[in-house]
């Protein structure tokens, strides 16, 4: 028996699990130690609650995940709308040194893919979706590699490449804020740009509260921005799919983005940067919310040792990368260890895992202006370019021809 899910109903239990997560992080020191995002811990509560019901009634739990798609292009939106290209220049040198790096993750994600995929005795494209096609690139981009994967011959590549993308969704939320405080403890790194001390991190968290609300007028323009950047942005990918160029959805929606963003001021209008912000994080929280409480475990036991032995693979990767290379390279500092949290956020779960992973850790340390400003300009403009020249590479050697 399937029962489905879907319309308001899937909203009201977003919201339900968010609010789950952060009752429960709230009362667990380990989960608000090492600042597990509270979308993350809800929704993976809802997700083992639907694995339950699955084997004691027979009841397979869907949840319409059309709105977490919708929501995804939000919040690719929003960065676009916030990427202005004189921030390239501020992000100066930094920024440069940032994608390098994650240059350099993409190669090694896909090199230790391949070769666990080579020991199991399946085909080393599949390791590819255990690199960085998944894990990188996150679902959007899972499921468009994954459909020139079937079409090449690899069966079942869009699933396997989901089932990697939802993994790695929660393993990149899980050891982002563990790494970070790691790191702020054995270097002690006593606060952050006016945080609290670290004195207080047993004590829970109390929301940031916001000196004013945008107007009706800045509201509803900024309303007006995002729709723009959905509906444009899906007849740019219309027109590029028609003439043989295969985007993920949020990557053209966030190009408008950037279009519009960078426009605005010479023709006149301004987009209020606090309104932007909350459809940010709104659209964030409860798209990685629907993601995870979605999950169908049940449906990957079979190869779920095999998944989570490549997975504990790659958390150690970029763990050992993010700690010795990333924080070293970003100059020790606490910026740099908001940047490792968001850097493991970026390397196994895509941008909004990275963008929650520090809002978690800020929250609780102080803000980190230099973290979000490169972060998200490495996963705006440069993460999904440099991948797609990765996989295009690594496809192009002759191990990886289907027979």
């Amino acid at each position: 028996m399937v029962h489905t899910i879907s319309g308001a109903s899937v909203v009201v239990i977003a919201v339900v699990v968010w609010f789950l997560g952060s009752f429960i992080t709230q009362r667990v020191p380990f989960l608000r130690r090492y600042s597990i995002p509270v979308a993350v811990t809800g929704g993976l509560i809802c997700s083992l609650v639907v694995m339950a019901v699955y084997y004691v009634f027979g009841i397979t739990v869907e949840f319409d995940t059309e709105l977490r798609d919708l929501l995804l292009l939000i919040f690719f939106s929003t960065i676009g709308l916030s990427a202005k290209l004189g921030l390239l220049k501020e992000g100066g040198k930094a920024l440069a040194i940032l994608v390098a790096a994650a240059a350099v993750l993409l190669i090694l994600q896909n090199s230790t893919g391949v070769l666990l995929a080579m020991a199991f005795g399946a085909h080393p494209g599949y390791g590819l979706f255990g690199g960085s096609v998944s894990l990188a690139g996150g679902h959007g981009t899972a499921i468009a590699w994954g459909q020139v994967a079937e079409e090449a011959g690899l069966v079942a590549a869009a699933e396997v490449g989901i089932a990697f993308a939802t993994f790695g969704l929660i393993a990149g939320g899980m050891i982002g804020g563990p790494l970070a405080e790691r790191l702020i403890d054995k270097n002690r790194i006593e606060n952050g740009h006016g945080g609290e001390d670290p004195a207080a991190r047993s004590r829970p968290v109390e929301p940031q509260k916001k000196n004013h609300l945008p107007p009706l007028s800045a509201s509803l323009g900024t309303l007006l921005a995002l729709a723009l950047c959905v509906e444009a942005g899906d007849l740019v990918n219309q027109f590029l799919f028609s003439r043989g160029v295969t985007l993920p959805g949020f990557l053209t929606a966030m190009m408008v983005g950037i279009v519009i963003a960078n426009l605005s001021e010479p023709l006149g209008f301004r987009l209020d940067p606090v309104a932007r912000e909350q459809a940010a994080e709104i659209s964030l929280q409860l798209f990685l919310a629907i993601s995870l409480m979605s999950m169908q475990l049940w449906v990957l036991t079979d190869a779920v040792g095999q998944i989570l032995l490549v997975l504990f693979a790659q958390m150690t990767l970029i763990a050992l990368f993010g700690a010795w290379i990333v924080f070293r390279l970003m100059g020790r500092d606490y910026d740099a260890a908001v940047i490792v949290s968001g850097f493991a956020g970026l390397g196994m779960g895509a941008t909004p895992v990275g963008i929650a992973n520090m809002n978690a850790v800020t929250a609780k340390y102080g803000p980190s202006p230099k973290a979000f400003l490169v972060i998200p300009l490495v996963g705006a403009f440069f993460l999904d370019i440099v991948n797609a020249l990765v996989i295009k590479t690594f496809l192009g050697m002759p191990f990886m021809q289907v027979p």
